[in-house]
């Protein structure tokens, strides 16, 4: 394994680590900040600690910008707008550990995905692996009934974190198949999608004001804020799309296998959040069909 490939890992752990955080600050502080607030606040601090950095860049790439037009602002929707109303409205019904073991699926997304865009279809036993996964994830959302699926009550968070799920991978995969359009430093790309994305993101806070929604300016919800702009969007954001470039979708992709583990043992130190029995079955089942299908994958 090359220097940069071992780097692009352990920066994508490091990532996943600080989304684990990312899903407990979401669940821990529904009460506190509402979702659309959280989602917006995140990216304003973020976009006034990547302007220093990165406005020389972006005006010195605008021609890039400018050639790659629409699909910078589908890019900055999926992964800016779309991802944390998502994510932050899925925190109001479900537990944080539900939010992470749903996300641990974005490689079964990413390999069908892939395989509808890029035509990179995975070997039969990558399916294997895939459909096992599957049933891990509905083992999981039907939290251990399959009662709940005949009747089709499912919690209405699990279901949403299963949207930003395929937000997410849609997202990496067309900033692969559109790699061509975006030949800039990472750093300019994500300041970039983060300034078009609060854009989008404006409208959606607003409407939260005008329905009343309101946050208190105290120590804790400030630091919760804080986090999320820097270590879960600055860092981990610019650590994801090194991966990308590094490793591919896929590959990256399968570090989420990580996040399951970093937000159980950090719900349970801060949140008391216990793992039940439907939660070692279905993340057992998932973790090993997507195992499964990357040896499929690779060997094909």
């Amino acid at each position: 394994m090359s220097r940069a490939a071992l780097l692009a890992w352990a920066g994508l752990a490091l990532a996943s680590l600080f989304w684990a955080g990312n899903s407990l600050v979401a669940r821990a502080f529904t009460g506190a900040i509402p979702p659309m607030s959280l989602a917006f606040w995140r990216w304003a601090i973020a976009l006034v600690i990547l302007l220093p950095l990165v406005g020389p860049s972006l005006w010195q790439h605008r021609q890039v910008l400018r050639r790659a037009g629409w699909r910078l602002w589908l890019l900055a929707a999926l992964a800016i707008t779309a991802y944390n109303c998502l994510l932050y409205t899925a925190a109001l019904s479900t537990a944080a550990i539900n939010l992470s073991l749903v996300s641990t699926c974005l490689p079964l997304a990413t390999f069908i995905g892939a395989g509808l865009l890029l035509g990179e279809w995975p070997a039969r036993r990558a399916w294997v692996g895939l459909l096992l996964a599957l049933f891990g994830l509905l083992w999981l959302i039907c939290q251990g009934d399959w009662r709940v699926l005949a009747s089709l009550s499912f919690a209405e968070g699990d279901l949403l974190m299963v949207l930003a799920t395929l937000d997410w991978a849609l997202y990496s995969l067309l900033l692969r198949r559109w790699n061509a359009y975006f030949q800039l430093p990472p750093f300019t790309l994500l300041g970039a999608l983060v300034l078009l994305g609060l854009l989008m993101l404006a409208p959606f806070y607003a409407w939260e004001l005008w329905q009343g929604a309101r946050f208190e300016l105290s120590p804790a919800n400030l630091a919760a804020i804080g986090y999320t702009a820097l270590f879960a969007s600055v860092v981990a954001y610019q650590l994801w799309n090194i991966g990308l470039r590094e490793l591919g979708a896929s590959r990256t992709a399968m570090s989420n296998y990580l996040m399951p583990v970093f937000t159980a043992i950090l719900a349970w130190v801060l949140l008391d959040e216990r793992l039940q029995d439907y939660h070692w079955v279905g993340g057992a089942l998932i973790v090993s069909g997507l195992l499964l299908a990357g040896r499929g994958r690779a060997q094909s």
